[in-house]
């Protein structure tokens, strides 16, 4: 006969740690000060990727500060330890705190950001904690998580025997593929991921400067100490009813295409809308597009005479009259074909992205269409932008782009945040989507000659203004 049952292997585990922390909890704010730099360059970081203002969920949260550092309207607050849970609740008291492993949460609602930190080293299974996630999101929630690397094992297991970090249990030592194939696993899909904190010490100046920059850098960035990642839920949308579109089309000088766009737009929902706005031409593009509604009554159409200057304007007149539930930049010299847009469609409303980015590079450019110059400078900023943003975007100039409303409404709301110097359109868009964590998604498409008129972009002067935006955007987006 075997003797008595011993403990579960995972309730062992689980114990162990619950018992780590609440003796931890008495001498917290010796264990704290050991990591403050660490701790307050995540605090910055989180408070970036997570608007002021959302509904928030941390599993693991300690004693609060990183959820409380994001702003929440709504926080929550998980964690097994109840002695930490003491100090949480005196600290912070506007969050609810929950005491509950994460392997069992019991947690109802729906959150906009969940949040994951330092938790997937020490949890028992990181596939089942990741599940008890899965009804709490909406497709919108981002799920944020950050881990130790692997690459700093030994030092900081050195530096909890000297006292200098707070001792930890046995980790989990998770690459970031390995959380990939797990969040996969779950549920989730990856957007992106990246390096942070290159020196977890406070010394002036050095500090930042690594913490900033260098660990953005190769070969730098190999050696971080923490791995960042950015998820949300696959789970397909399947809305109640079609969704409606707004097509917004710039149009300056464009006299010749005008006809050709209304026979050729495809007919994508009943919904469906034209939203021209005319750019004060030089030749008679806005009494062509007024004869052309008049022609095809049965075309859902409306006119504006653009105040401002430059495509973004435009684009931005056209967005905030729009009625559609996704709207739809499409360029009026018809190098990307109206028949085209059926595809965005498919694809932001089946969920396999959320800001759907055409690519004109994939396929062979119809002769003409492009000029060699052109083509590698375009080939160049997709690469310097996809670098920028942490996800690929091959071509940032494709002037058909396609998002949700809500997406964009938030993205004009927070456009303090980079400004308004964008005369294109195309990277205010791409900036907020990048800032919004959207799931962004190439589309490749046949680019076209241009039939009618001549192009409106200046190679040399719009190329240097391309170079400022990079330099602007590292700033912004990079090197935070």
């Amino acid at each position: 006969m075997y003797g008595a049952a011993s403990m579960n292997p995972a309730t062992a585990y689980r114990n162990e740690r619950r018992n780590h922390w609440d003796a931890l909890a008495s001498t917290q704010k010796t264990w704290l000060e050991g990591g403050k730099p660490y701790h307050k360059r995540l605090d910055k970081i989180y408070s970036y990727l997570i608007p002021p203002g959302k509904r928030v969920l941390e599993v693991g949260c300690g004693c609060g500060g990183l959820l409380a550092s994001v702003k929440p309207s709504f926080g929550v607050g998980v964690d097994f330890s109840r002695q930490t849970l003491l100090v949480a609740r005196k600290k912070h008291p506007e969050i609810r705190f929950v005491c509950a492993d994460g392997h069992g949460l019991g947690v109802r609602g729906a959150f906009d950001a969940i949040v994951l930190s330092d938790l997937v080293n020490d949890v028992w299974d990181v596939q089942a904690l990741l599940q008890e996630l899965a009804p709490l999101c909406t497709p919108t929630t981002r799920l944020v998580l950050n881990s130790y690397s692997r690459l700093w094992e030994m030092p900081l297991g050195a530096a909890s025997l000297l006292g200098i970090k707070r001792k930890n249990l046995q980790q989990n030592w998770l690459t970031v593929e390995d959380i990939a194939n797990l969040l996969g696993l779950a549920g989730f899909e990856m957007i992106r991921s990246w390096q942070e904190v290159l020196f977890p010490f406070s010394v002036p100046a050095i500090g930042p400067f690594c913490n900033k920059i260098l660990v953005k850098i190769w070969p730098f960035s190999v050696f971080a100490l923490t791995n960042m990642i950015v998820a949300r839920r696959t789970t397909p949308v399947r809305p109640s009813r079609l969704p409606s579109v707004s097509v917004v089309v710039p149009a300056r000088n464009e006299a010749g295409n005008i006809e050709r766009i209304f026979s050729t737009m495809p007919a994508i929902e009943n919904d469906s809308e034209i939203i021209f706005v005319e750019g004060n031409s030089t030749d008679n593009t806005y009494s062509v597009i007024e004869e052309a509604m008049k022609r095809h009554p049965s075309v859902p159409c409306r006119l504006f005479k653009q105040n401002g200057r430059g495509k973004g304007d435009a684009v931005r007149l056209g967005f905030a009259q729009a009625k559609g539930d996704i709207l739809m930049v499409l360029d009026a010299d018809l190098t990307v074909a109206a028949e085209d847009l059926v595809r965005f469609y498919d694809a932001i409303v089946s969920g396999k992205g959320e800001f759907i980015n055409g690519v004109r590079l994939v396929y062979p450019l119809e002769k003409g269409a492009m000029q060699i110059l052109n083509l590698f400078g375009n080939k160049f900023f997709g690469l310097a932008f996809s670098w920028l943003l942490g996800q690929p975007v091959k071509d940032t100039l494709c002037g058909t782009k396609v998002l949700w409303r809500s997406d964009y409404e938030v993205i004009a709301k927070n456009r303090a945040y980079f400004g308004d110097f964008d005369p294109f359109g195309d990277f205010d868009l791409l900036f907020g989507a990048a800032r919004l964590n959207l799931k962004i998604a190439d589309m490749p498409i046949r680019y076209q000659e241009r039939k009618y008129g001549a192009t409106n972009i200046s190679r040399w002067r719009h190329g240097l203004l391309l170079i400022k935006m990079v330099a602007f955007a590292l700033n912004k987006i990079k090197f935070v």
